[in-house]
C-alpha cells in the first residue's frame, strides 16, 4: 500500500473507476450467431461432435440461450442446410441446356456439403423448411419442368436426386475422414484390383475380369456419370 495518503487516495479512485466502469454487453444470441457456430463446429470437429451443448460453448452461453431460438437438435440440422442453400446460385432454367443446369446446382450443394464434414446427415430423414432449402428446390423443380419432365416424375427425380447426392457427399466425408486417421479399410485402385484378382475364379469371375472398370473413376467422375444417368432417363421419357 503506498505510504503517501494522496497515493493511496488515487489508487483508492483508480480502483472504484475500474469496478464502476460499465461491463462490455454481450452480443446478443441471434439465428445467425448460432447457426455460424454450428458451422464452426461441424468445419473443425466434424458434424458427429455438432450438439446444442457444444453450441453453447463456442457461444459462450447456456443452452436456454439457444431454445429461445431453436426447437431442437433437428431444428439446427434445419438451420445449417438452409445456410448451406442460400449459397447456391440457381439459373434461369432453359429448356436447351436443363440437363446440364440440373448437374450444376448439385455440384454445387454436392461441394458445399463436402466443405463442411458429413453435414449432409443434417439433411436426411428431415423435411425442410427453411425458406432457402425451399428455394433451392423450387429451382431445381423449375428446371426439371423445363426439360419437359411431367410433373409427378419431376416431384420423385427432385426427392431422388437428392438424396443421392446427399448420400454422396457423405460416403466422400467418410473416406476422407478415415484417411486423416490412417484408416485400414481406405484402399486404392490399385490396391482394390489386386485384392479382387485373387478371389477365387470359379466364385467370382466377373468381378476378378472386370476389376479395372469397378474400381474406376477419378474426382466426382461417378457423381456426374449418376446425374446424367438419371436426367438422361428423364429425357428420353419426355420425349418418349
Amino acid at each position: 500500500m503506498p505510504a503517501d495518503p494522496r497515493e493511496r487516495r488515487a489508487a483508492r479512485h483508480a480502483s472504484t473507476s475500474a469496478e464502476a466502469a460499465p461491463k462490455p454487453r454481450k452480443e446478443p444470441i441471434t439465428v445467425d450467431r448460432i447457426t455460424d457456430a454450428a458451422l464452426q463446429v461441424v468445419a473443425t470437429e466434424g458434424y458427429d461432435a455438432l450438439t446444442v451443448r457444444r453450441v453453447t460453448a463456442v457461444l459462450g452461453t447456456g443452452p436456454s440461450s439457444l431454445y429461445a431460438h431453436i426447437v431442437n437438435k433437428e431444428d439446427l440440422d434445419d438451420l445449417l442446410i438452409g445456410r448451406l442453400c442460400a449459397q447456391i446460385e440457381l439459373p434461369e432454367p432453359d429448356p436447351a441446356t436443363w440437363r446440364q443446369q440440373v448437374l450444376a446446382v448439385y455440384g454445387q450443394i454436392r461441394d458445399l456439403y463436402l466443405k463442411y464434414p458429413g453435414v449432409s446427415r443434417a439433411a436426411l430423414a428431415t423435411v425442410p423448411t427453411h425458406l432457402e432449402t425451399l428455394r433451392v428446390s423450387e429451382g431445381i423443380l423449375a428446371i426439371l419442368l423445363a426439360g419437359g419432365i411431367e410433373p409427378q416424375t419431376a416431384a420423385w427425380a427432385l426427392d431422388s436426386l437428392t438424396l443421392y447426392v446427399t448420400a454422396y457427399a457423405w460416403e466422400v466425408s467418410l473416406v476422407r475422414q478415415r484417411q486423416q486417421h490412417g484408416g485400414e479399410w481406405v484402399f486404392s485402385q490399385e490396391q482394390l484390383i489386386e485384392r479382387f484378382a485373387a478371389l477365387p475364379e470359379e466364385k467370382f469371375p466377373r468381378t476378378r475380369q472386370y476389376a479395372a472398370e469397378l474400381t474406376s473413376g477419378a474426382g466426382h467422375d461417378r457423381f456426374d456419370f449418376m446425374v446424367n444417368l438419371i436426367t438422361r432417363n428423364l429425357a428420353s421419357e419426355a420425349s418418349g
